[in-house]
């Protein structure tokens, strides 16, 4: 426990993240007490459908829980979440206490933050395409394996453990790891991944553009060019719109890693890269053109695989949050919009730009030295790398 918070009289359990995490997916009913700052609550807290959790400050509870008993759900038990599971253990001995049946949640939002789980992808293709999710953020990272040759797209550098491990577990090495674009959201790992495994780094040409100084080498590819991965092809194509240097990478044609381009439920938003209105409302305008020159020009079937997802997307029957295009298109709205209401429509209602996203930008193009803690600090949060998610889609 952090030695800066008094220890409880009462034994207080503990759940594990992964624990938690699994009774919200089986829908079990779960309450939370969050004792964060309401500021941080509200930037990003656990939700779910069986979900009910209410806010009260660690320092609303210093003298004792008594007092705010009726502001505190029963549950069965309560769970008690803080940043790092300090005071929350704290306020979990309280409520003991007082008679309530309350647990601690483990290394608390931190601890939440480490959930990494892996699902494959149901989808007719030679070779084996995984999607890691990270629920805290909505982050997604990809493998794709094929005849002992793997490659990492959009790999996290707080799991680069996991994919070495994971590619060791299917009988193959490592040999490419690939960023779709210079993420905002979060530290890519494509430099460590390499480091450990030997693999070469791939960046998209235009990417490379922005000013990247890394330490290492690595590789760029541009629009139309093919990469190999054991026996299957990679087709690369530039979806610029996000970003200037945004690129998909078209598996076996037949799975479309998306990047930040087009998520399940939205589109990108456009103003992480230039600095005022009129560049976002320019990359807008690219975005429209991208998703309509290039991306719906692919066959229907195309199962579009992309970098997030969010509260209001829903997963596939294999666990993925991925799409048939084509399905896509049919309740998206914004897919048939003509480029002007397009560009006013991702304009209108942008959520705000994910936070310490300059020093995560500088991170990735290899401009700011960040250590990995700090790196994790930084990414911590919801990834708001979407246009607003509301009336997006068609009912």
């Amino acid at each position: 426990m952090d030695d800066t918070f008094p220890d409880p009289d009462a034994d207080v359990a503990s759940v594990a993240p992964e624990t938690l995490k699994r009774r919200i997916d089986d829908g079990e009913p779960v309450t939370l007490l969050d004792v964060r700052a309401t500021s941080e609550f509200e930037e990003w807290h656990i939700d779910g459908d069986s979900v009910e959790v209410v806010n009260v400050s660690y320092f609303e509870l210093l003298e004792g829980v008594d007092d705010h008993l009726d502001r505190i759900p029963a549950g069965d038990p309560t769970v008690v979440v803080c940043a790092k599971g300090g005071s929350s253990e704290y306020v979990a001995g309280q409520l003991v206490d007082a008679g309530r049946d309350a647990v601690n949640l483990e290394r608390g939002m931190q601890g939440w933050a480490r959930l990494y789980e892996y699902h494959e992808l149901a989808v007719d293709t030679d070779a084996t395409v995984a999607q890691y999710q990270r629920p805290s953020s909505g982050c997604l990272a990809y493998m794709v394996v094929s005849d002992g040759e793997a490659a990492v797209v959009d790999p996290l550098r707080a799991f680069v453990h996991e994919y070495v491990q994971d590619a060791r577990a299917m009988g193959a090495e490592v040999t490419y790891a690939l960023d779709t674009h210079v993420h905002a959201d979060h530290v890519s790992g494509a430099r460590e991944l390499a480091a450990e495994t030997g693999a070469r780094v791939v960046l998209p040409e235009p990417a490379v553009e922005r000013g990247v100084e890394y330490d290492v080498d690595y590789e760029t590819v541009a629009d139309g060019d093919v990469l190999s991965i054991g026996d299957v092809e990679v087709d690369v194509l530039h979806t610029p719109g996000h970003t200037s240097g945004m690129t998909s990478y078209l598996v076996d044609g037949s799975v479309l890693l998306t990047g930040d381009g087009l998520f399940t439920e939205s589109v990108a938003r456009p103003d992480l890269e230039g600095a005022d209105e009129e560049a976002a409302r320019a990359a807008a305008g690219e975005l429209h053109e991208t998703l309509q020159s290039t991306v719906l020009s692919l066959d229907d079937d195309v199962l579009v695989a992309p970098a997030h997802f969010s509260d209001a997307a829903t997963a596939r029957a294999d666990g993925t949050h991925t799409a048939r295009l084509g399905d896509l298109v049919e309740r998206m709205d914004a897919l048939s919009m003509d480029r002007e209401s397009f560009v006013e429509f991702i304009l209108s209602d942008m959520p705000p730009r994910p936070a310490n996203y300059e020093e995560i930008i500088a991170t990735n193009l290899g401009r700011r030295d960040t250590a990995d803690e700090e790196a994790f600090e930084l990414e911590l949060g919801p990834n708001n790398c979407a246009a607003s998610s509301d009336a997006m889609t068609s009912d």
